[in-house]
């Protein structure tokens, strides 16, 4: 969860607060900046987002061409030739919208272009589901865009703000996904501390691109056939970009957190100072797990949580510095990889851990254990969560993990 504003902070951003869902925080946060472009097809249970964005267009509210588009993978190809030819440009979608888009999420990658995009996470067919998972952002987390993951509508909307800066640093030049659960954060009403437009404006600054299709006197080919001779460089750059992005995201955050005072990293960890245990959760599913680390706590055992708000580039230091020390760690996924191992996440904390294995005399890691959970939008309540942090208990006592993957809620 974000850190909260003092009230000198919210005078100096001049921000004040709204009761907004999460869909409505970051339409918001778009019309603050105010894109050049804005191309986007609706699909549930992001719609909100790209509605009230047309209401701002046709209102006069902001200066930004909206396109409306037949397809989401229009969409993309849409903001692709917008950024090429030098404008900041925006859209949103979910689900098996992001899956028609896949083509032109790695076009957008490889082409270096700062798109910010909010992706409401929601299943993927089949069978279909409109609800909340995380199948939709995690089957494109190898595409080359760097992933934001938000906990609330707050986040959402301060990670909409910051991922422009993210994006068009140009360090960086990547494309960025701000991913916010769907109906559980885009369409919940929340209080969110909106900063002022002036401020925000100050904030993402002006969009002045290093290259453009449309100036005459530098011309340049954007798209061409780039064989065995130079495709490897190229992408041999744009790993590099992704390599760099954490030290740009968090000087990002820094200069955010003097406009307003809410301060993020890559990874949040929560009572972790003397855990002996800890959960891993990304997403609004944090808000659960913080809640039921306070409980444990309260009756006499040191547990803790970690969430990732940066999913890629993967913090892996950071999570190795946070996990290193502990007996046990569940890693709860709201996918499922379908490798027989258990979701992405699992395996992107298992790996960081195990350079720490490499390094000990030991050879040994924490325990760490996979709990896939949620799929479809299926709740996960804090006595679900209770059972995880007593596994990791049994886990410690016993010296025997059990399974490696659990899916955690389903009718067996």
């Amino acid at each position: 969860m974000a850190g909260q504003a003092t009230a000198t902070d919210q005078k100096k951003a001049g921000g004040r607060r709204l009761a907004l869902t999460g869909n409505e925080a970051v339409a918001l946060a778009i019309r603050q900046v105010s894109p050049d472009v804005v191309a986007a097809y609706p699909i549930t249970p992001q719609t909100d987002i790209v509605q009230y964005v047309a209401s701002f267009v046709a209102d006069g509210l902001i200066d930004t061409e909206f396109v409306t588009v037949e397809s989401e993978h229009s969409a993309m190809s849409a903001v692709v030739g917008a950024a090429a030819a030098g404008a900041r440009a925006m859209t949103a979608t979910s689900a098996n919208g992001l899956a028609l888009m896949w083509e032109v999420l790695y076009i957008a990658a490889g082409l270096r272009l700062p798109v910010v995009m909010a992706v409401v996470n929601r299943a993927l067919s089949a069978p279909l589901n409109i609800h909340c998972d995380h199948s939709d952002a995690m089957g494109a987390r190898d595409s080359g865009w760097i992933q934001l993951w938000s906990e609330d509508a707050q986040e959402a909307y301060d990670n909409l703000l910051q991922a422009v800066r993210i994006a068009e640093d140009p360090r960086v030049q990547l494309p960025v996904m701000v991913c916010l659960d769907g109906f559980i954060i885009s369409h919940a009403l929340l209080n969110v501390e909106v900063i002022a437009d002036e401020a925000v404006r100050a904030f993402v600054g002006e969009y002045r691109p290093a290259y453009s299709v449309l100036d005459p006197d530098r011309p340049v080919t954007v798209g061409p056939l780039d064989l065995y001779d130079f495709y490897f460089e190229h992408k041999r750059q744009q790993a590099e970009a992704m390599r760099t992005a954490p030290e740009v995201i968090r000087e990002v955050a820094r200069d955010f957190a003097r406009v307003c005072g809410r301060g993020y990293d890559l990874v949040e960890g929560y009572r972790m100072e003397d855990a002996e245990v800890a959960v891993v959760a990304l997403g609004s599913t944090a808000g659960t797990v913080r809640h039921v680390v306070d409980v444990v706590r309260a009756e006499g055992w040191p547990v803790g949580l970690v969430k990732p708000r940066v999913f890629r580039p993967f913090p892996a230091d950071e999570m190795l510095s946070l996990l290193g020390r502990l007996g046990a760690v569940a890693v709860l996924d709201r996918s499922d990889g379908m490798a027989g191992r258990g979701g992405p996440l699992f395996a992107e904390v298992r790996s960081a851990l195990y350079r720490l294995a490499e390094g000990r005399a030991s050879g040994r890691s924490p325990v760490t254990l996979d709990f896939v959970y949620g799929l479809g939008g299926r709740d996960l309540d804090p006595v679900a969560v209770r059972r995880v942090y007593a596994r990791l208990r049994e886990v410690t006592g016993t010296g025997k993990p059990g399974p490696e993957v659990t899916y955690l809620g389903v009718r067996e």
